[in-house]
């Protein structure tokens, strides 16, 4: 290993990690040489953090290598070894505690040796509790704020060998010089001269008050304190879970100049010239706000700029940057994973970072029995298989929780949970350093986490990152909003008019979707022949218009493909349900099935928003409830996706509208789902362009004159006054070491919903469970039966607590979906309240 001491015979014995499932015991000098390793290597792919350099200058980085090389020193305590070994059950103490009395001998510059307390001090568990006292016990806590009596603290620590205690202080010295860190200046700062006495617990006890002390005292007050002590915990974290787990990060960046070149290359192959705003997008250097409709090349403008950032920010801070491409949803995060994958010529190059990042792994991962890969061999059962593929699949996505690839696909969510720091999540804050963030599809009409995204988006400049927005639909006032929270120029670049054929012309109803009328008339169109797509805003509307127009597209379409003429897809089935449902919708109505078929076919899709960005696919008419104008827009682009026939029917239908059962405001919601004001503001400019095409660059001015409504207005207001909220309860990091798990719960209500197992699959689960050996295995193949609800919902649920999951006595088809939820104590849940 890089800058590794041989140990001696006495301390090559301690040991840091125990064996463990198919793993030898791992010796604790082993362990220590390999986090140092990982920190070294974590250094070279981050490269300078300019925003630590007020606190620490350029001891960033050394600080985290001598933490890193020390933080487990600890474990050299006899009761730690004993229980590591199974000769005692239990230490009970702290091993990160003992190891600060390594470091007065170690380091004499006494700021350094501080911060590479607080890292080794933190690496696992918060130095003080919460200001409501909830969570973990904290180190403060554990050993009395520092109070605690030097001779009380040595009978807790227990037994400690000087023989071991001087051996690894010989290594770490000898180590750490070998890697080239500040050190002391006396005899210990080389292997081989006579160690001065080191009572390691004395030291460890007066390093300890010492620290705590500082805490109490001095507090985060400086230049840019907090955001430092909140990277520092994560490089140490980070450096330990790769040396633990064995893992490493790439390396390089697929994403640059080369891909640049490439592309261009490709275009000109093909008898294609670049549109000017994708040029112009190459040609930025910082920040990107990109209007383009769908089919405009948005997504290769996007990357011609992040390849420009991404060399940009390693000619100037070194490193390697993080390309982050969010969307927000899974089915288009998967999606937009398999065509990079496809673009950079390696899937294994894309991480993909989402609640279920594991189930997307899986799927990719089995493959028909007469497509065999490599590490799932051909002739074993479809267990085995499944299971082998799980294994795989569960590996994938923990390599992605690691940080492995440079690039990754992901949901705004997974890189905002940054904000809750601590051991678990300050990993997420370091590797935003100096990365390139591509926002795909911000929602502009959900204000609460517009306001969050913004907010965090602000955090990513701090820190020395590049943000772009890209949409097809994004109004001036948000465009305003992202210019304000940022403090570079923000560079808009916007599609020419007439880059885009029209593909869409609008048809506005008097009656709702569901109406007797508006039945007949998508049946009309059925039997025509066509491909139907209807969106309702919620999962009851859905299921009933399925109801009475499956029938119909089955009769007309009999004897081809008979099975999938008919589909509805919503949010209400299990995960793995859904998943097959999503593939049989594309294998029909992708913009390249009809090549491969060698005509197009006709049938219907009864769809909730699920569909809006998720699905490549092309229909001749979409019949949909109103909603905010850039859902419909959204909606409009899954008809007449490639522009390649005369514009096509866009139907948009009344909504219905009343109060929602889940909020408390009195406030009307069209369906149950979208506030009543800005769906109205839309609706009446739809009906002023009734039965004319649509002009996707200039809809653009449609959503402006939607936000400048009263409701408009309120909502500015509500976006900044969120986006300040969330910079101040999980932002500023006034307390960087403060036990920070209590923000958790507030975060998962804001963001995640719950899931919920039936009762009746309760056995078929258990048995998905115990199909594997490996636990995580078993349980990604368990969550094929995993149905989201709502959050508000899980009250109708009861909790397993053998099993891990919530189960619900509801009523499920494979073809419909959940249809109903039976009442638990006067408690109901109905479909049509969420989409």
């Amino acid at each position: 290993m890089t800058g590794a001491v041989r140990a001696e015979a006495a301390l090559s014995r301690a040991l840091a990690k125990s064996a463990q499932r198919g793993r030898s015991a791992e010796s604790l000098t082993d362990h220590l040489a390999a986090t140092l390793t990982a920190a070294g290597e974590l250094a070279a792919r981050v490269g300078r953090i300019t925003v630590v350099e007020g606190a620490v200058g350029r001891s960033f980085w050394p600080a985290v290598r001598w933490a890193a090389v020390s933080h487990d020193a600890g474990k050299v305590a006899d009761g730690f070894q004993k229980m590591i070994t199974g000769r005692a059950p239990t230490w009970g103490q702290r091993h990160e505690v003992l190891s600060l009395g390594f470091l007065p001998l170690l380091i004499d510059d006494e700021a350094l040796r501080r911060w590479v307390a607080f890292g080794v001090l933190t690496h696992h568990r918060a130095l003080v509790p919460s200001a409501d006292g909830t969570g973990k016990l904290s180190i403060g806590q554990l050993y009395g704020h520092g109070g605690l009596p030097l001779a009380d603290f040595r009978a807790r620590i227990g037994a400690v060998d000087p023989a071991i205690v001087a051996e690894l202080h010989r290594w770490l010295a000898a180590t750490a010089a070998t890697a080239g860190l500040p050190a002391a200046a006396g005899p210990s700062a080389a292997a081989g001269p006579q160690l001065p006495d080191l009572d390691v617990v004395a030291a460890a006890h007066t390093l300890l008050d010492e620290t705590l002390r500082y805490w109490e005292e001095q507090g985060w007050t400086g230049v840019d304190h907090d955001l430092t002590a909140i990277l520092l915990q994560g490089a140490v974290t980070l450096a330990d879970h790769l040396s633990s787990a064995h893992g490493t990060l790439h390396g390089d960046q697929p994403i640059g100049p080369a891909l640049a070149a490439r592309l261009v290359g490709e275009f000109t192959a093909a008898g294609r010239q670049l549109h000017r705003h994708q040029r112009q997008a190459g040609d930025v250097s910082g920040h990107l706000l990109l209007r383009a409709p769908t089919g405009t090349g948005k997504t290769e403008a996007s990357l011609l700029w992040a390849a420009a950032q991404v060399a940009d920010l390693a000619a100037t801070l070194g490193g390697v940057p993080r390309v982050f491409y969010t969307l927000p949803y899974l089915a288009s995060i998967n999606a937009m994973a398999r065509r990079l994958g496809a673009l950079l010529g390696d899937d294994d190059l894309i991480g993909v970072s989402h609640s279920r990042a594991a189930s997307y792994h899986l799927a990719a991962a089995i493959c028909a029995e007469d497509e065999p890969t490599d590490d799932i061999p051909d002739g074993i059962r479809d267990d085995e298989r499944r299971v082998a593929a799980a294994r795989k699949a569960v590996s994938r996505a923990a390599a992605t929780r690691l940080f492995r690839e440079t690039v990754r696909v992901s949901t705004p969510y997974q890189l905002l949970r940054g904000a809750l720091a601590g051991p678990v999540h300050a990993g997420i804050v370091l590797d935003s350093a100096n990365s390139v963030f591509i926002l795909d599809e911000l929602h502009a009409y959900e204000p609460v986490r517009l306001g969050y995204i913004l907010a965090t988006a602000q955090l990513w400049e701090r820190l020395g990152g590049r943000v772009a927005v890209l949409s097809a639909t994004l109004p001036t006032a948000l465009a305003e909003l992202f210019g304000a929270a940022m403090r570079a120029p923000v560079h808009q670049v916007s599609a020419e008019p007439g880059c885009v054929p029209q593909r869409h012309r609008i048809g506005v109803r008097d009656h709702t979707l569901t109406s007797p009328d508006a039945v007949d008339e998508m049946r009309d169109r059925l039997v025509a022949g066509e491909a139907v797509l209807v969106v309702a805003n919620n999962v009851a509307q859905a299921q009933q218009l399925y109801d009475e127009l499956s029938s119909d597209a089955h009769r007309r379409h009999e004897g081809d493909g008979v099975a999938d003429a008919a589909i509805l897809l919503h949010s209400r089935f299990k995960r793995g349900d859904r998943s097959r449902i999503e593939r049989r919708i594309i294998n029909r109505y992708g913009t390249r099935a009809a090549t491969a078929a060698g005509r197009r076919r006709g049938g219907l899709v009864v769809a909730t928003q699920v569909v809006e960005v998720s699905l490549d696919v092309d229909f001749d008419v979409l019949f949909t409830s109103a909603a905010p104008l850039e859902a419909l827009l959204q909606r409009f682009g899954r008809v007449n996706r490639l522009g390649a026939r005369p514009p096509a029917d866009a139907i948009v239908h009344p909504a219905a509208y009343g109060p929602r059962r889940a909020d408390r405001s009195g406030r009307d919601y069209a369906d149950g789902v979208y506030p009543r004001e800005p769906v109205e503001a839309g609706w009446r400019i739809l009906c002023d362009h009734d039965g004319q095409p649509v002009d996707e660059i200039q809809a653009g001015g449609w959503l402006d004159e939607v936000y400048a409504t009263a409701w408009g207005q309120a909502w500015r207001a509500d976006v900044e006054r969120e986006r300040r909220r969330f910079h101040d309860e999980f932002l500023s990091f006034t307390e960087p070491y403060a036990d920070r798990s209590p923000l958790a719960d507030r975060f998962d209500e804001l963001f995640d919903g719950t899931e919920a197992i039936l009762q009746e699959d309760l056995g078929d689960y258990e048995s998905a469970l115990q199909l594997a050996d490996h636990k995580a295995a078993g349980r990604l193949l368990a969550d094929d039966f995993l149905i989201p609800m709502p959050a508000y919902a899980a009250r109708l649920a009861r909790l397993d607590r053998k099993l891990g999951v919530r189960v619900v006595d509801g009523v499920y088809d494979d073809e419909y979906g959940l249809t109903k939820v039976n009442a638990v104590e006067g408690e109901r849940y109905r479909l049509g309240e969420v989409f």
